[in-house]
């Protein structure tokens, strides 16, 4: 298959790009305006890294502060893909 010169885009998924807005909980942490999805988790990873909330041990795991247990339903911790479906549970 001959190669060709012109590189693949890829187009960004409309899901991720559509601003969603944060209940009252996620908003403490990532602000009350509206923002896309994409937006909102790098938002809080940069909440998280910032905090040093990931464990140590695990990285997969996220050890919650006060604010962070409010969108975590009261867990102390969560796994990061636990995370996002929680977090899923805090957007409008």
């Amino acid at each position: 298959m001959p190669k060709t010169d012109k590189p693949t885009t890829r187009k960004p998924n409309a899901a991720l790009m559509k601003p969603v807005q944060p209940d009252a909980a996620l908003s403490a942490i990532v602000g009350s305006t509206p923002i896309p999805r994409g937006e909102l988790t790098k938002k809080l990873w940069d909440y998280i890294k910032k905090n040093g909330l990931q464990d140590q041990t695990k990285k997969t795991l996220i050890n919650a502060d006060a604010a962070l247990k409010v969108v975590f339903n009261g867990k102390a911790q969560v796994s990061m893909f636990e995370m996002t479906k929680l977090v899923s549970g805090h957007i409008k």
